[in-house]
């Protein structure tokens, strides 16, 4: 099995650790001494002393709590009753390698029909009459939530809502006078800040590890749910299973955030965690507080990241923003006037720097609430005003159209040659206009020379509109499109809005944009 690398969903139990794979960051984490509080970007920083961590393991590690959970799995049923539950085979298999013994009938060790699945992680008290914060992951599907405190006392938790998008969960103990956290501000926090985590790392309960800040607002690289909508504070203090769901303190003692995940290879630490900063983990306790269910804004567009060469074909100083790939009929984003071929730089005044803001910033807006978005569209800004819809799970905030290669198909008897990219075009037949749902315009690429300069263009993607300078122009006929890039400066860049199939027998067509520098 080659090695990669692994986003541990830290819990403990019996029956191993829960993991998912994806690709860490790039780079080696920078770590820079400093007991300083935050301050504001730009401000000069002076470097002082070493933090007090006795000080605030002391006052601090009280509010810390150990969660130990247990689940039934199979819930009283075989896989062959329909139901999740463990396989026959494999149990005989547990029961001949264990006890010598087949696990048939007349057999005193018979496979049970439900098996209890034990696990665990970190917690801390939000409020002094037992209510405790963790992650989702820990308590999911749990049938039992035991919550001990330092003081050895235990107590069974009742869990007041989990939100799996954000990792975040609420639950509640029946005790008073409990020690609460001190609740920090995540946004002041710098990269090279001192942070501290305390939780129960493999089991060893009111455990302190501590590093520095060593990324702000990273995105899960992977196909996890969770990295779409959390800016994840990523640090290098030593978290490994067990610590999920346990807080991360800045120098004062306060929660800037609830470690969640970590990147490695063997399973355990390798300095590269992840934690989900505070201000959104309690945006969501209030919701669960209120409700139980958590409320989410939608804009209603899929979106894709605006490379180098596409800010310079549509005129941007700088690659930022999300490009608009398509608009959702009906949706908030329609009725605002927002387009295909915009480039969203702002949402409600927040810049957005890489397009895997946008579905962070639009979530942490309630739905119905009027919001603001600044476009980019025809080389100049434009703002509009939108009301968000509410987001379903079911449903894509924003995201990035992928196509796959397009099938060759066979040409058309009419085509146009173009020799600057070496394309050979024509225009859509019938069957390609009903599986593309293209009515009018369009001119498809029949075939690229083996000369060919372009990168990503395929043999079947129909051309919609090309930009450069900031111009978009509808394409009509093959002979058009020849010309624009004919008459095209060299080295330029043109962005190529087209569909592509992309299901098998082309059931499936994606929209995306494709940009193609010329040849010098």
């Amino acid at each position: 099995m080659k090695k990669s690398l692994v986003a541990s969903l830290l819990a403990v139990g019996a029956l191993g650790v829960t993991v998912a794979v994806f690709t860490s960051p790039h780079g080696p984490a920078v770590a820079q001494a400093s007991g300083a509080a935050a301050v504001a970007p730009g401000t000069p920083y002076v470097a002082q002393g070493l933090p007090d961590f006795v000080t605030l393991y002391e006052k601090n590690s009280p509010s810390v709590v150990s969660i130990s959970v247990s689940s039934t799995i199979g819930k009283g049923k075989s896989r062959a009753d329909g139901e999740d539950g463990p396989d026959a085979k494999d149990m005989e298999e547990f029961f001949r390698k264990y006890f010598g013994q087949r696990g048939g009938q007349g057999n005193p060790f018979r496979a049970p029909r439900d098996l209890r699945r034990q696990g665990g992680g970190s917690g801390f008290i939000l409020s002094s009459d037992g209510q405790i914060l963790t992650n989702s992951h820990v308590v999911e599907d749990a049938d039992e939530v035991i919550v001990k405190l330092t003081d050895k006392r235990e107590f069974k938790a009742k869990v007041l809502g989990s939100d799996k998008r954000s990792d975040v969960a609420l639950i509640k103990i029946e005790a008073t006078g409990l020690p609460a956290v001190k609740i920090g501000n995540p946004t002041s926090l710098r990269v090279g800040e001192w942070v501290a985590a305390i939780g129960a790392p493999l089991g060893f309960e009111s455990t302190l590890t501590t590093g520095v800040v060593s990324a702000k607002a990273r995105a899960n690289r992977g196909g996890d749910s969770t990295g779409d909508l959390v800016p994840f504070i990523q640090h290098d203090a030593a978290v490994n299973p067990g610590n999920s769901g346990g807080p991360l303190f800045n120098t004062r003692g306060e929660v800037v955030a609830i470690n969640s995940m970590i990147a490695t290879v063997s399973g355990g630490f390798q300095g590269i965690s992840f934690a989900v900063p505070i201000d959104l983990a309690m945006d969501i306790v209030g919701q669960l507080q209120k409700g139980g269910t958590v409320k989410r804004g939608m804009l209603g567009v899929n979106i894709g990241p605006v490379t180098r060469d596409l800010a310079e074909a549509f005129g941007l100083s700088k690659p930022q923003g999300a490009m608009v790939a398509s608009v959702t009929k009906d949706s908030a984003a329609e009725k605002a006037g927002i387009q295909k071929e915009d480039i969203i730089l702002k949402f409600n005044d927040r810049v957005v720097e890489d397009s895997r803001d946008l579905p962070r910033f639009v979530t942490s807006v309630r739905p119905g609430t009027p919001a603001k978005v600044q476009v980019w569209r025809d080389g100049k800004t434009l703002d509009l005003s939108v009301t968000l819809d509410e987001f379903k799970d079911t449903q894509q905030v924003a995201a990035v159209e992928r196509g796959g290669k397009s099938p060759k198909r066979a040409g058309a008897p009419e085509t146009t040659k173009e020799d600057r990219l070496g394309l050979t075009l024509r225009a859509p037949n019938e069957a390609e206009r009903d599986a593309a749902k293209l009515k009018t315009g369009g001119v498809v690429i029949a075939d690229i020379s083996e000369k060919s300069s372009v990168r990503a263009l395929n043999d079947g993607d129909i051309v919609l509109s090309v930009t450069r300078k900031g111009k978009s122009t509808a394409i009509n006929d093959p002979a058009q499109l020849a010309d624009i890039i004919k008459s095209a400066e060299k080295g330029s860049t043109i962005a190529f809005r087209v569909k592509r199939a992309t299901g098998q027998g082309a059931a499936e067509w994606a929209e995306i944009f494709i940009p193609e520098k010329l040849p010098e």
